[in-house]
C-alpha cells in the first residue's frame, strides 16, 4: 500500500550525463567541487600562518590521490563479500568509477601521504592538519550532495515535510511501496557545515595549534556521523548492536578526545612557526633582506670595482709623477748641449778671421 506524501524533498531525475563519449558523474563534481573548498580554504589559513603556497600545494597534491586510495581500501575492506564472496569478480575492487569509497579510509590515506611530503618538505604536519580541518568538514559538507544525485545512503521511512522522494529502483525491497526516506544526506549536510563553521570559531577564539584543531575535527565529525550512521537503511556488517562505520566513528570520537586532552596538556597556543621555509622558520628569508642581501653584493661589488679602479689610478699618477721627475734632467740635458752648440756656432761666426 503506498503512502500519500503531501509535501517532500525531490530527488534529481539524473545522476550523470555524457559529453561525447565521455560520461560524467554528478557524484563525482560534488566531490570535486568539496576538493576545491577544502583547498581553497586550507591554503588561505596555511598562508596565513606564514606558510608558503607552494608547499600546501605540493602536500595536497599527493594527499588527494592517497585519500582516494585510502577510501577504496576502505570501502572494500568493509564490503567484503561484495568484492570477493563466492561469485564475485575480485578485480571489480579497482573499479573505483562503479561508486564505492569511504571518508574514514580518505582521511587516513590522506594523512598518511600528507605526512609524507610535510616530512619531506620541512613542514609542520599539525599545522597542516589544523589549517586543513575546517576546510575539510566542509568539504565533506558538498560531498554529500552527491548521495542525493544518486539516491542513496537514505533513512527509513519518513512522511514528513523533510522526507526526501526515491524512485523504486532505488529503494530497499523491504520498502518498496515507501515513497520518501529520512534524508541523512541532507542531516549530514547540515551537521558538517555547522561543524566547519564550529571550528573556525574556535580557533579565532582561542588560536589552537599542535594538532588541535585537527583533534576537535575527529570529535565533531565522528559525533554527527555516529547518530546519523545508525538512521540509514544502507547494507552494513554489524559489531554486536553498531554497523562498521558507527565502530569507526566511535574510534574517530575517542581518539580526538585524548589526543585534543594530551596535547593541551603538552603545549599552549600555536607553533612558532608552521614550515622551515615559512615566515619566523629557520631557513625562512624576508623578499626586503633578499633585495637588502642583493643590494649589499652589489655595493661591496661596487667598492671592489672602486677600489680597483683608485689603485689603478694611483699607479697611473705615480708612473706619470715618475716620467715627469725624469723629464726636467732630460731637459736640462739638452738644454745645456743645445746651448754649447749654440754658442759655439755663434762664437764661429763672429770670431774675426787671423790675418
Amino acid at each position: 500500500m503506498m503512502v500519500p506524501v503531501i509535501m517532500s524533498i525531490p530527488s534529481p531525475s539524473i545522476s550523470e550525463f555524457s559529453i561525447g563519449p565521455l560520461t560524467i558523474h554528478i557524484y563525482a563534481l560534488c566531490l570535486m567541487a568539496g576538493m576545491v573548498v577544502a583547498w581553497w580554504l586550507g591554503r588561505k589559513r596555511w598562508m596565513a600562518r606564514g606558510g608558503l603556497g607552494e608547499t600546501f600545494e605540493s602536500i595536497a597534491i599527493v594527499a588527494i590521490p592517497a585519500g582516494i586510495v585510502g577510501a577504496r581500501i576502505y570501502h572494500v575492506a568493509t564490503h567484503w563479500e561484495d568484492y570477493f564472496g563466492e561469485g564475485q569478480n575480485p578485480l571489480s575492487a579497482l573499479y573505483i568509477w562503479e561508486g564505492g569509497i569511504a571518508i574514514f579510509g580518505a582521511v587516513t590515506g590522506g594523512a598518511l601521504g600528507a605526512a609524507y611530503v610535510a616530512w619531506r618538505r620541512g613542514a609542520r604536519l599539525s599545522a597542516f592538519a589544523d589549517c586543513l580541518a575546517p576546510g575539510l568538514i566542509f568539504a565533506q559538507a558538498v560531498g554529500r550532495l552527491g548521495n542525493w544525485f544518486n539516491q542513496e545512503l537514505f533513512g527509513g521511512p519518513d512522511d514528513g515535510p523533510l522526507g526526501v522522494r526515491i524512485d523504486p529502483a532505488h529503494r530497499p525491497p523491504e520498502y518498496r511501496d515507501v515513497e520518501t526516506f529520512q534524508p541523512t544526506f541532507l542531516y549530514e549536510l547540515t551537521w558538517n557545515a555547522a561543524g566547519g563553521f564550529l571550528l573556525l570559531w574556535l580557533d579565532r577564539k582561542f588560536k589552537f595549534g599542535w594538532g588541535k584543531l585537527i583533534a576537535l575535527y575527529m570529535v565533531v565529525y565522528g559525533t554527527g556521523r555516529f547518530f546519523i550512521e545508525g538512521i540509514r537503511t544502507d547494507f552494513s556488517y554489524m559489531v554486536g548492536p553498531l554497523r562498521t562505520n558507527q565502530v569507526t566513528a566511535l574510534i574517530f570520537i575517542v581518539a580526538g578526545v585524548i589526543l585534543f586532552a594530551v596535547l593541551q596538556s603538552l603545549f599552549k597556543g600555536r607553533e612558532p612557526w608552521v614550515e622551515r621555509a615559512g615566515v619566523d622558520g629557520p631557513d625562512y628569508v624576508a623578499e626586503g633582506e633578499d633585495a637588502a642581501g642583493d643590494h649589499a653584493d652589489d655595493s661591496a661589488g661596487d667598492d671592489a670595482a672602486g677600489n680597483s679602479a683608485d689603485d689603478s689610478a694611483g699607479d697611473d699618477a705615480e708612473r706619470r709623477g715618475e716620467r715627469e721627475s725624469e723629464r726636467p734632467r732630460e731637459d736640462e740635458s739638452e738644454g745645456g748641449a743645445s746651448t754649447t752648440t749654440s754658442e759655439a756656432a755663434d762664437g764661429r761666426r763672429t770670431e774675426p778671421e787671423a790675418p
